[in-house]
């Protein structure tokens, strides 16, 4: 059986950043308010596309497996804020990163969409049907947000996070997984004014981020735990042999029940909303990186994932990180420089959605 090895990761944080008092200028909210309630301290905003967020997220990955860009067989996107639907937004990153010939795609899953698109991306590779992929999770979240609602501006970031998957023979890598999706009370979470069911000839208005938080927060707990569950019984693998719960970061109570559902101990769970916000599919993608960068992820650990998003899609996804913890290269790519503060990169936005009430 052929196995799926992280052999890099690398990740794309946008410069500017808006605080939780910078954003009570905007909407009717305090630090205090949001901290207690999500965990968010802050987040940034991209002054660039999600294809740029992307590109620079692989090119760091590439350069941290010490692969050619060349010999990428796949590039496949995880987003939910795609730069262009048609052509696809996968196909200007592979342009990008010189993968040429590779295949690329987009998939969407919103908040599971990266655990979603390893397991696709790893199958491949178990299949025989190619040697090496590259999987980035990318969001401009904060395009979305109508600034003048409380309950959704105050929650969302951008950013990017990318690994490289390579064909191995030994054990490493995705081993186990649960994917699924509660489609039954879909609505509970969705955007407004958006896709080909409106009227593109009528007025729609902005897009609105909609959700019920207290039912999420109920299925996403239920949806995490039960996907957590399987993958453990897949496995075959017990509550005391993960080493690392890397969680979506949507809300630091969604995060601290599953930890406690898990029983992993406060100093094996990776935690970055505080400065990052929810970043959809990128969450996961960045968590990974930074738990590596940090000396969270040893070489071999037992590594737990689990997410849960719109549609309502949920994964949960069991990890074994290979041997090496260090880049084998390191690449120079970088966002353009970025001359306006967070609040200045979403002014016109502000204004636009106040001008609409």
């Amino acid at each position: 059986m052929s196995y799926a090895h992280i052999t890099g990761w690398g990740k794309c944080i946008p410069p500017a950043r808006i605080s939780n008092d910078e954003i009570s200028q905007l909407v009717d909210t305090n630090d205090e308010w949001i901290t207690t309630r999500t965990g968010i301290k802050a987040r940034r905003v991209s002054h660039v596309s999600t294809a740029e967020l992307a590109t620079v997220a692989a090119k760091h990955a590439i350069a941290c497996a010490g692969v050619d860009a060349k010999d990428i067989d796949l590039v496949l996107l995880a987003t939910c804020t795609p730069s262009t639907m048609v052509a696809n937004t996968a196909s200007l990153v592979q342009k990008n990163i010189g993968a040429v010939g590779a295949a690329a795609m987009d998939t969407n899953a919103a908040c599971s969409g990266f655990l979603y698109a390893l397991q696709a991306a790893t199958a491949q590779i178990q299949a025989g049907m190619i040697k090496k992929a590259v999987v980035i999770a990318a969001e401009r979240m904060t395009w979305y947000v109508n600034w003048d609602r409380r309950d959704s501006a105050v929650l969302f970031g951008d950013g990017a996070g990318a690994v490289v998957l390579e064909a191995a023979d030994t054990p490493s890598g995705l081993m186990a997984t649960k994917t699924g999706c509660d489609s039954e009370d879909r609505d509970i979470l969705h955007i407004t004014n958006f896709g080909s069911d409106i009227d593109k000839y009528s007025p729609a208005g902005p897009s609105d981020l909609l959700f019920e938080g207290r039912e999420i927060f109920k299925r996403a707990v239920k949806g995490m735990s039960e996907a957590c569950d399987d993958v453990l019984s897949q496995a075959d693998l017990s509550l005391d042999e993960i080493d690392v719960l890397v969680p979506h970061q949507a809300n630091l109570r969604i995060i601290q029940a599953i930890q406690q559902r898990l029983k992993v101990a406060d100093e094996k769970v990776m935690v970055n909303i505080g400065e990052y916000g929810n970043t959809s599919a990128a969450t996961i993608a960045i968590a990974l990186c930074e738990a590596v960068e940090q000396g969270l992820i040893k070489p071999h650990s037992n590594i737990m994932s689990a997410a849960f998003g719109a549609g309502l899609t949920w994964a949960a996804s069991y990890i074994k990180w290979g041997e090496r913890v260090t880049p084998i290269n390191t690449s120079d790519a970088t966002l353009p420089a970025c001359d306006k503060t967070g609040l200045e990169l979403v002014s016109a936005a502000v204004a636009a959605c106040k001008n609409t009430d």
